[in-house]
């Protein structure tokens, strides 16, 4: 019998459906901020033109130009995930109500993270590398 406790949730078309709609909100914050916090704005479209770039060349449902193995992916949320935990405090603005922005979608990319199951692809990128 599976539980969510060894048989992560999300596969790979879920995965992309959630990068892609990351990417949209981070642009969205971007243009919400532009304003008022422009460090807030610039690292919003940074964090948006990551997520969208690796979406775009990850080999999984969705991905354009399928380059990045799926595993690969996972290893670049990580690292997604740590510029929106440190950009705030990185650009100075980790005590403004728009760091929380970033805080909790670093929080919620390491809860995708971990509820992914990278096994699930079978992509061409992961049989060259040898993955599947």
């Amino acid at each position: 019998m599976t539980n969510a406790f060894n048989s992560p949730p999300i596969d790979p078309s879920i995965h992309a459906l959630l990068d892609y709609g990351v990417a949209a909100t981070f642009f969205a914050l971007a243009m919400r901020y532009r304003e008022h916090n422009r460090p807030a704005a610039a690292l919003a479209l940074a964090n948006g033109a990551m997520v969208l770039g690796v979406s775009l060349f990850t080999d999984y449902p969705g991905g354009l130009w399928r380059r990045i193995p799926f595993r690969t992916h996972g290893t670049l949320d990580v690292a997604q995930a740590a510029l929106a935990a440190a950009g705030p405090m990185l650009l100075g603005f980790a005590d403004t109500p728009e760091a929380q922005t970033f805080y909790m979608q670093a929080l919620s990319e390491g809860g995708v993270v971990a509820a992914t199951d990278w096994d699930s692809n079978g992509s061409t990128a992961d049989r060259q590398l040898g993955y599947s």
